[in-house]
């Protein structure tokens, strides 16, 4: 579905205008697409259709209750990083038993809460984890149900930032040590095998990738089997792309006729853990200009959003869309879009070409996916307030924040 479409030149949000939405919350400002959310989701669930699954919605991505909440009414799974994932999941409504928890460094403490609420799954990425994990299960006298996370050693041609299934990165465990750490999970009274999980990278636009990885873990589940160990759960990870520029994302149903083809008639549920692919494309930011300026033959638009607000072009050099909200007659210049952090790296965008004067409003699109999400206070600044708009109807699910509560946990020495 289209989300984010012009009606008499102006931007929309669904059936809501932008212009209207900056008039009402102020910017900067996130807005949301409820139906987007939706439409995303439901791609996975039909691709996977006739075959058991589970869509676990990476919450990192976007972890708004509000997003979390539309998705757990749909029966969404949830891949979590930390123990604030985890609560978030619950307090949005997510059932505890469709919670997977990824992450190289869990915490006693978060290893106890997860146990406590009875997730569906660990996705253990150590044999340290593991033993950890088994002496606090025992402790609470409950059996810990896992997975654990192979690296397949597979380049996932994306950057390198964003690249998590090469031997030289921090996630998972070499397919050369997993099946002797499978033989030692087995021993463990604490602990119940119940899967496999993979995940090689984020903003993949091709299935290749995918198929050698599969082909991998197809091969160790096979060789598990033959040790009896037996696998049910598949989780085959997520980093699906989309289009910010000029990528051409892969289609999902054939990436899920790659997956069904690899397990072929082996009875194993599939996991998927989508995030950009739900939530980016169902966002925007919203931002204003403050002021135009030249120097020499270089022209800037000062915005009121920062790389606080947004933070993935000064990160990874990322290519977001860039849209005036409303046609304009000025003549058209190439911009520098830049925000007001004393940072050179603080842009949104490079060389943009925008027909734009002061006090204009602009839409970086795709903004849904590592947007607020990975914002920060960084010059002291509040954050954004984000919205959600759903046919003709807005809300607020995040206030902006106040400037004194920024400071208001500190304390001065007496």
């Amino acid at each position: 579905m289209t989300p984010f479409k012009r009606v008499d030149g102006v931007l929309h949000a669904e059936n809501q205008s932008c212009s209207a939405l900056a008039e009402q919350f102020g910017t900067p400002l996130f807005v949301y697409s409820k139906a987007a959310l939706e439409s995303a989701w439901q791609e996975f669930a039909g691709a996977l259709q006739g075959r058991e699954h589970l869509v676990c919605y990476a919450v990192k991505a976007n972890s708004n209750l509000a997003v979390l909440n539309v998705l757990a009414k749909l029966g969404s799974g949830f891949d979590i990083v930390s123990a604030g994932e985890l609560r978030r999941v619950l307090n949005a409504g997510g059932r505890p038993d469709h919670i997977v928890f990824s992450g190289v460094g869990k915490s006693e403490a978060e290893l106890r809460e997860a146990l406590a609420v009875g997730i569906r799954c660990f996705n253990v990425e150590s044999q340290a984890e593991l033993e950890r994990l088994a002496v606090i299960a025992a402790q609470v006298n409950v059996i810990a149900p896992i997975s654990l996370r192979v690296n397949p050693d597979v380049d996932a041609q994306t950057h390198p930032y964003i690249s998590t299934g090469l031997k030289e990165n921090k996630f998972g465990i070499g397919m050369q040590d997993a099946r002797a750490v499978y033989a030692r999970a087995v021993e463990l009274d604490s602990i119940k095998v119940i899967g496999m999980d993979c995940h090689i990278g984020s903003q993949l636009t091709t299935i290749e990738p995918y198929r050698d990885a599969l082909a991998k873990l197809i091969s160790l589940v096979d060789e598990l089997a033959t040790d009896g160990i037996h696998i049910s759960d598949l989780d085959v990870g997520g980093g699906q792309g989309i289009r910010y520029e000029n990528e051409d994302p892969m289609d999902i149903g054939d990436w899920a006729n790659c997956v069904k083809n690899a397990i072929g008639n082996r009875q194993l549920q599939i996991l998927v853990e989508p995030g950009r692919y739900i939530a980016g494309p169902a966002g925007i930011m919203l931002t204003r200009v403050e002021y135009l300026k030249q120097n020499e033959d270089k022209h800037f638009a000062v915005v009121d959003a920062a790389m606080n607000d947004l933070i993935r072009p000064a990160l990874y050099s990322a290519w977001q869309a860039i849209e005036a909200v409303e046609p304009s007659t000025e003549p058209a210049k190439h911009y520098d879009v830049v925000g007001p952090i004393c940072e050179s790296a603080d842009f949104l965008g490079k060389d943009r070409e925008l027909a734009i004067q002061q006090g204009d409003l602009l839409a970086v699109l795709t903004a849904g996916a590592y947007g607020f999400v990975m914002s920060s206070n960084y010059n002291t600044r509040a954050r954004a307030a984000e919205v959600m708009v759903s046919g003709d109807a807005a809300h607020l699910v995040r206030k902006r924040e106040d400037l004194d509560d920024l400071f208001a946990g500190e304390s001065v020495l007496p």
